[in-house]
């Protein structure tokens, strides 16, 4: 099996996944919608169940938030998610081909979901230009796939030509039958690693799992059941994988689109800069600081860090407040330090 140093390894990886390992894909959660209700679900109180859209971290209102941000991100695919994104059918093969007409038939998009379509959802979504569809099955079903209707509707995607794959959590379960249908389709296998988040917590404890360790989310034994499959189009995704990889890359590739002359991009793909608060504009004039290097806002001046540093001790002298911001790069990104100088 290959490997990375992150604890991903595989024997196949979908396309999809070789776009997330360059942080080129965007996640477009279309609905919270689900009724599902896994007990290893790691969606948010504040998206669960609830009708709402967000491309990344960003709350979409209206087409125009979904194609700024797959610009912004220069993204090369989307994976499309909830909560159930085919309880929301309609908005989904919208989504495809506002994507594929603005961006082009090798803009690559994926789908989850945990239910099993029948021939003409999955002709409407390849219609629509869909790519890749990952099922989702419950958990109970697993040992008995082959006789329930994912059944058909993997068989039925694979007709269609699209690629298809199941992608679950990695728990110890009997995977025979799965593993089965998926050599008869041709298909992939994607296991994610179990982790721990805010709203699962509570059944995972109820179920005697146990945190890796201190610096980690991730479940003692999910690795170790994932290493214990032996099938040729084997996928496992790391937690750290998701956190030190996959989204670092995506923030690098905002962060080298979205860098103002003065900002820098650091190997984490964050934006630093200087953040004078007050009124300094005459002394950076008066020492013919260049218009590219800084920014006025409303109240504050954003400015290179270096410049900022050099002039801390003359702008706090004029009851200036010198900093050195660190940020993510996404619209009006988080602060993830502030340093006053």
């Amino acid at each position: 099996m290959e490997s990375d140093n992150s604890g991903s390894f595989y024997n196949f990886l979908p396309e999809g996944c070789r776009l997330c390992y360059k942080g080129a894909k965007m996640v477009l959660f279309v609905t919270g919608i689900c009724g599902k209700n896994c007990f290893y679900c790691p969606v948010s109180n504040e998206r669960r169940e609830k009708d709402i859209i967000f491309v990344n971290e960003r709350r979409v209102s209206r087409d125009e938030d979904l194609i700024e941000e797959a610009l912004l991100m220069d993204a090369l695919g989307t994976g499309i998610t909830g909560g159930e994104p085919l309880l929301r059918l309609d908005r989904v093969v919208h989504y495809i081909k506002l994507l594929k007409n603005k961006f082009g038939r090798s803009h690559h998009i994926h789908l989850y979901t945990a239910l099993a379509p029948d021939r003409g959802v999955l002709e409407s979504l390849k219609n629509a230009g869909l790519d890749e569809i990952r099922f989702h099955p419950p958990q109970d079903l697993l040992p008995i796939l082959d006789r329930t209707d994912y059944r058909a509707s993997l068989i039925e995607s694979y007709n269609l030509g699209l690629s298809v794959g199941i992608e679950i959590p990695s728990i110890k379960c009997d995977l025979n039958e799965v593993i089965s249908l998926l050599t008869e389709v041709n298909g992939f296998l994607n296991l994610n690693e179990l982790e721990f988040s805010e709203t699962n917590f509570s059944c995972l404890k109820d179920r005697e799992y146990v945190v890796l360790n201190d610096t980690s989310s991730a479940a003692i034994g999910s690795k170790e059941a994932a290493q214990a499959l032996d099938y040729g189009k084997l996928h496992f995704c790391s937690s750290r994988f998701k956190d030190a990889v996959q989204l670092r890359e995506r923030f690098k590739r905002i962060a080298k689109r979205s860098a103002r002359n003065f900002d820098e991009v650091t190997e984490d793909g964050t934006l630093v800069y200087g953040l004078i608060e007050g009124n300094c504009i005459d002394i950076l004039k008066e020492i013919g600081v260049q218009d590219a290097m800084y920014e006025v806002m409303e109240g504050t001046v954003e400015i290179a860090w270096w410049i900022a540093e050099d002039l801390a001790g003359e702008l706090n002298k004029i009851g200036c407040r010198v900093s050195v911001i660190e940020r993510y790069p996404m619209k009006n990104g988080m602060i993830a330090e502030r340093t006053p100088l």
